[in-house]
C-alpha cells in the first residue's frame, strides 16, 4: 500500500506540476510563452495526465483522481489494488500530491506571479472557474465532462497498457477542446481543490480570494459523472455490449 500511495502522490504531483505549469506559462505576465492560448493548454494537460500514467500505471493503476478511484472501486476494478480499503489511501495521496505540485508551480513562477496584477489570472493557474457563473449548468458541465472521461477510460482496457495511455491523452485533449471553455474541465476533485488550498495558503502577491464557493462543484460534479459512467458501463457490459 505504501508503494501505491507513493505512486499516486508523485503521479498527481507531476500531473499538477505540468498541468498548472502550462496555465502559468501561458497566462502570467513576463512568461516567455504568454498568450500561447487554449490549444497549448489543452494539449499540455493531456500530456500532463499521460506522462505519469506511463510512469506509475503498473504500481497503482494511475488513477490520480478521487472521482475515478471511487468509480473504479464501485465496479470492482480497484480490487487489483486493494479494493475499498485502498480508496482513502489513494485519495489522501492525490490531494497531497496536487497540493505539492501546485506549490512547485508557484515557486518556479514566483517572479511571473509577482509581475501579474490580475488576481483572477493567478487563481486560474491553480483552480478551475466558470466562464459564465451558473451553478446548475456548471455542475452539469463537470458531470458530463467527467462522464465522458471515465466512460471512455472504461472502454479501452482491452488495449495494451501503453496504447491505452495514449488514448487517455486523446480523451483529456478532446474533453478540453470540446467542453473546457465552460468550467475549465476539472474532472478531478484533487486537481482543483489541492491547488486551490495551495492558492489559499501561499504568500502570492496580490492574489485575492480563492473562490471556495465554487469548490463544491469541482468536488461533487466529477464524482457524480464518474459514478454514472461506471454504472452505465456495467449495465451495458451485462447486456453484452462490451
Amino acid at each position: 500500500m505504501l508503494v501505491r500511495f507513493l505512486a499516486e502522490f508523485f503521479g498527481t504531483m507531476l500531473l499538477i506540476l505540468l498541468g498548472d505549469g502550462v496555465v502559468a506559462n501561458v497566462t502570467l505576465n513576463k512568461s516567455g510563452m504568454k498568450g500561447a492560448g487554449s490549444i497549448q493548454i489543452t494539449l499540455a494537460w493531456g500530456l500532463a495526465v499521460m506522462i505519469p500514467a506511463f510512469i506509475f500505471g503498473a504500481a497503482s493503476g494511475a488513477s490520480f483522481n478521487p472521482a475515478l478511484t471511487i468509480a473504479l472501486a464501485v465496479d470492482g476494478t480497484m480490487e487489483a489494488f486493494g479494493g475499498w480499503a485502498a480508496v482513502p489511501v489513494y485519495i489522501i495521496a492525490q490531494f497531497a500530491g496536487a497540493f505539492v505540485g501546485a506549490c512547485l508551480v508557484y515557486i518556479l513562477f514566483k517572479d511571473q506571479f509577482d509581475a501579474t496584477e490580475d488576481p483572477g489570472a493567478k487563481l486560474g493557474v491553480f483552480s478551475c472557474g466558470p466562464s459564465i457563473p451558473n451553478a446548475p449548468l456548471n455542475f452539469l458541465a463537470e458531470v458530463v465532462a467527467t462522464f465522458v472521461l471515465v466512460f471512455a477510460i472504461k472502454g479501452i482496457p482491452a488495449v495494451a497498457d501503453g496504447v491505452s495511455n495514449l488514448f487517455v491523452f486523446g480523451i483529456i485533449v478532446s474533453c478540453g477542446m470540446s467542453l473546457g471553455g465552460l468550467t475549465g474541465y476539472a474532472m478531478n476533485p484533487a486537481r482543483d481543490i489541492g491547488p486551490r488550498i495551495a492558492h489559499a495558503v501561499l504568500p502570492i502577491k496580490g492574489k485575492g480570494g480563492s473562490n471556495w464557493g465554487y469548490a463544491a462543484i469541482t468536488l461533487f460534479g466529477p464524482i457524480v459523472g464518474a459514478l454514472i459512467a461506471v454504472l452505465l458501463h456495467m449495465g451495458l457490459a451485462s447486456a453484452g455490449v462490451f
